[in-house]
């Protein structure tokens, strides 16, 4: 079983923006999970990370997460600066860095609708691919949660689709950790991520936020094609995810530019 985790225990002081750091809001953010074996994802990530497994049910688990949310008042958090909004959806699987022992993500890479993709993907050689994404969603009003959630975005990397319902019943549920504060902290509080650059060397660059208030919803549907065409997470696989999370909005910093490793 997962160690227990207390959020208060991972929260940092916002390090001061400096230079082209960016600060955005993130609306519709949701995290949706699979845990599949262990074995899914050998060779994916250098030798330096370990996966950070979890024991469900006997077997030892991987768990990889979808992140689709809309970019807001995306804008340099220094400087005056026009604000950009753009659907994003990003790939990634928690593992441990074994040269410091955070505990951080390991990026698939990333779909982004908007014209300013030159930047990350020919500028950082991140691996950040063009997609057109379009949400539909409707909040209640008076409960605060989801009547619809519907994400899809057309691209030749990582087509998607995925619909969510949240309902007053939905509760938290997280096989392999010892209570849901320690399953948020492993889900939702990763501030370091790493990555195969476009040119192969490795990457790494840094977010900061609060913690997350995020609620627990339901799959309604899903095809995550990206997932199914590595071999990580079958279509078939993919309508039983191991959780669903979701956020209406919150607000993240992320620091750049993004570190060459090597």
């Amino acid at each position: 079983m997962q160690e227990s985790r207390k959020i208060k225990d991972y929260l940092i002081e916002r390090p001061k923006p400096q230079g082209i750091d960016v600060l955005c809001r993130l609306k519709h953010f949701s995290i949706i999970t699979y845990a599949v074996p262990s074995s899914r994802f050998k060779g994916i990530f250098p030798e330096r990370f370990q996966l950070d497994a979890v024991e469900i049910d006997g077997q030892e688990m991987g768990l990889i997460s979808v992140v689709p949310f809309i970019d807001v008042d995306f804008t340099s958090a220094v400087f005056p600066f026009p604000k950009f909004t753009m659907g994003q959806t990003n790939y990634r699987i928690y593992i441990i860095d074994t040269e410091t022992g955070e505990r951080c993500v390991w990026f698939l890479g990333t779909t982004l609708d908007s014209l300013t993709l030159v930047v990350p993907r020919y500028l950082w050689n991140l691996p950040w691919h063009s997609g057109k994404v379009k949400f539909d969603c409707a909040i209640n009003e008076f409960s605060g949660l989801y009547d619809k959630y519907h994400m899809q975005t057309a691209s030749r990397w990582a087509e998607a689709t995925v619909s969510l319902i949240q309902s007053e019943t939905d509760r938290f549920n997280f096989p392999g950790f010892p209570d849901a504060e320690s399953a948020l902290v492993y889900l939702t509080h990763p501030l370091a991520g790493f990555y195969y650059r476009r040119d192969g060397k490795l990457g790494t660059y840094r977010v900061w936020h609060k913690a997350l208030e995020v609620r627990p919803a339901q799959l309604e549907s899903a095809n995550f094609k990206l997932l199914s065409k590595l071999g990580i997470v079958e279509e078939s696989e993919q309508t039983s995810p191991y959780s669903v999370l979701i956020e209406p909005i919150n607000e993240f910093t992320i620091y750049l530019p993004p570190t060459v490793i090597g």
